[in-house]
């Protein structure tokens, strides 16, 4: 049972989340496609319901882990809009100081360990951050997040017995967006009711409608109450949609067009929104109003990073070993 009531404030706290995650990544793509983000582009577009219903749990010492699909997850844990655009162009002035572009953000004061390149990478990382928290003794959890292609790595299932034996205080979230890189879920998987692969080490585990902040809510809650009571892990797939390819060099040839246009018309934005309006939240002012308050936010975000600086070259030499004066580094 969900513990955490879902009322007025937070249908509009999901609608302005969402829809700062949903125009920081169009400003992403249009950036990229004038060619001022360079390497890798991975958008979120589509699958803001599954940060934005998780956001409504989640305390601020929480931490948060995951893939390379990773800047909707830095605007969630409250990295500044100005600190993510700087870190997609490169500059200094970013959550990462322009080291990490698009697939590694990092804020260790806002709790968020990345933003990982290597598929799966982040699963083992993510129990271990859960380890500190129950070793220190605190009430805090971690939330490995990972895509469909992840679960099948090898790591996971050690992950998982690890993370079930010791009752670790983490969530495990697949998001699955049914594609992976560009293969569809039943090309490549025997079983593909993911979540079912939880059930073995007897961690909880379900499915979940990604497209919808309050089912992501409710679930998330009831995950974060037994991982704050000690009582370990469990394994929630959030079944999403892409609208976007797997990066921006993705021709989506692996799928139709009608496809893509009935997820659409289950946009979480948009139904939250439909919600909003129905329940007499909010009227169409103030949507306006929430609309240019985003607008003005991802310009300046812009503005910022065009005027930022670039790292100097001695920043290649930092923050590669916790020990400043490590003896093999030499410049």
């Amino acid at each position: 049972m969900s513990s955490i009531e879902i009322n007025k404030d937070t249908y509009l706290m999901w609608y302005e989340s969402m829809l700062l995650m949903r125009k920081f990544e169009e400003k992403a793509g249009q950036l990229y496609g004038q060619q001022k983000i360079r390497g890798f582009c991975h958008l979120y577009i589509g699958q803001e319901a599954v940060l934005a219903g998780a956001m409504s749990v989640l305390k601020q010492e929480d931490s948060m882990i995951t893939a390379y699909r990773d800047h909707a997850h830095a605007i969630a844990k409250g990295v500044s809009s100005n600190a993510i655009m700087a870190e997609l162009y490169g500059k200094a002035t970013g959550c990462s100081k322009g080291k990490g572009g698009s697939m590694h953000m990092f804020d260790k004061e806002k709790h968020f360990y990345g933003g990982h390149g290597i598929v799966g990478g982040q699963v083992p990382l993510g129990a271990g951050i859960a380890f500190a928290e129950k070793y220190k003794g605190t009430e805090f959890l971690n939330v490995a997040y990972m895509g469909d292609g992840a679960v099948r790595q090898g790591a996971l299932t050690e992950t998982f017995n690890m993370a079930a034996l010791w009752k670790l205080p983490v969530i495990f979230v697949c998001e699955n967006n049914g594609y992976a890189m560009g293969t569809s879920l039943e090309r490549t998987t025997a079983q593909t009711d993911i979540y079912k692969l939880g059930l073995p080490y007897g961690i909880p585990s379900s499915p979940v409608d990604g497209m919808d902040p309050a089912a992501v809510h409710k679930a998330m809650d009831e995950a974060a109450q037994r991982a704050r009571a000690g009582e370990g892990p469990t394994f929630l797939e959030m079944r999403t949609y892409r609208y976007k390819g797997h990066s921006m060099s993705d021709p989506q040839k692996y799928r139709t067009k009608e496809e893509l246009e009935s997820y659409k018309a289950k946009d979480p934005i948009e139904l939250t929104r439909h919600t909003i309006l129905s329940e007499g939240y909010a009227d169409e002012k103030w949507f306006e109003e929430i609309d240019a308050k985003i607008k003005a936010e991802v310009d300046e975000s812009v503005k910022f990073a065009e005027e930022s600086p670039w790292p100097e070259a001695s920043e290649l030499y930092t923050d590669v070993y916790v020990q400043k004066d490590y003896p093999y580094i030499m410049s």
